[in-house]
């Protein structure tokens, strides 16, 4: 009685409803089936997903880590710089101190620029150390370069000379005695610069040191070079040295190559730091020409 009720309730169902029922549990079987082949005869590593997906994290993990490292290496990387354009920054980053950056943009406030490690180290006062360690990444602009090659050339090319003159007496001549016809002699010198020369030491009332040659306007470097090795300053000139630690303004602006402003300035520092003992005393002076300090401190009496 029990079956005929079951199957009385099977043929309740409609021949469409059977069949999908049928459809049913047959998918059920095949899935049953795929599943109990697939755990148990398929190979673990063509379906293992989660194996490979550790090993691709693990494999990103390390390309991670080799950048990181190279983002810090390139970080204490130091790149060619120009000194001149040193900000507080950057000078801290380079150890020096602040006492050190405010020499330098000040000089630089004063449109002034350095042109060599030398030179850096005169303004900013840095120590040898500093120099040699951070010096080999100074970058100067082009024409600062060609410059130096300039010059380096010329000497190199003065100096496959040397051979022929070793042998040769030079008479090295007074350069405060030099007629305009002795300095054309000189390659390079025309009547113009011999001109200029002349004037610029009847300017200063003769020459006190050959490197004022440098100030005359126009002259090549390698002119200048030939000029040292044929004329001296054999005889300084008398020269009335004016006191650096009691002077006025006005007598100090009359030394050459200071003007009043600078003279001001002199007196200023003077006032509040007190007597001049040095020519080195002269570089804490604003806007004071630190390539022609060498000279003028030979106008200059430092006695106090």
């Amino acid at each position: 009685m029990k079956n005929k009720r079951v199957f009385y309730q099977w043929c309740y169902y409609s021949r469409s409803q059977r069949i999908g029922f049928l459809l049913f549990v047959f998918s059920v079987i095949v899935i049953q089936a795929a599943i109990y082949f697939l755990y148990y005869h398929v190979p673990k590593s063509t379906y293992n997903w989660v194996e490979k997906s550790a090993k691709n994290n693990e494999l990103f993990q390390q390309k991670v880590d080799s950048i990181r490292a190279l983002t810090i290496v390139k970080k204490d990387t130091i790149y060619p710089f120009n000194p001149n354009f040193i900000t507080d920054f950057k000078g801290q980053t380079l150890e020096m101190t602040t006492e050190e950056i405010d020499r330098l943009l000040a000089f630089r406030a004063a449109n002034q620029y350095v042109n060599s490690a030398q030179e850096f180290q005169l303004v900013t006062k840095v120590s040898d150390q500093w120099i040699a360690k951070y010096s080999v990444y100074f970058k100067f602009p082009a024409w600062v370069v060609e410059k130096k090659n300039r010059e380096q050339k010329y000497i190199q090319k003065t100096a496959l000379n040397e051979k022929t003159l070793i042998n040769e007496k030079i008479e090295i001549k007074d350069i405060n005695k030099a007629t305009a016809e002795d300095l054309q002699a000189i390659k390079g010198i025309g009547p113009a610069f011999s001109k200029r020369i002349i004037e610029e030491r009847n300017k200063r009332g003769n020459f006190v040191h050959m490197d004022q040659l440098k100030f005359v306007y126009g002259l090549p470097d390698e002119v200048i070079v030939s000029l040292n090795k044929f004329y001296a300053v054999k005889q300084m000139p008398i020269i009335t040295k004016v006191s650096i630690n009691t002077a006025g303004i006005n007598q100090l602006k009359e030394v050459p190559y200071l003007n009043y402003y600078i003279a001001r300035e002199i007196v200023k520092y003077r006032s509040v730091h007190g007597d001049f003992s040095s020519k080195e005393d002269l570089t804490e002076i604003e806007n004071f020409p630190l390539d022609k300090i060498h000279i003028i401190s030979l106008y200059l009496d430092f006695t106090k």
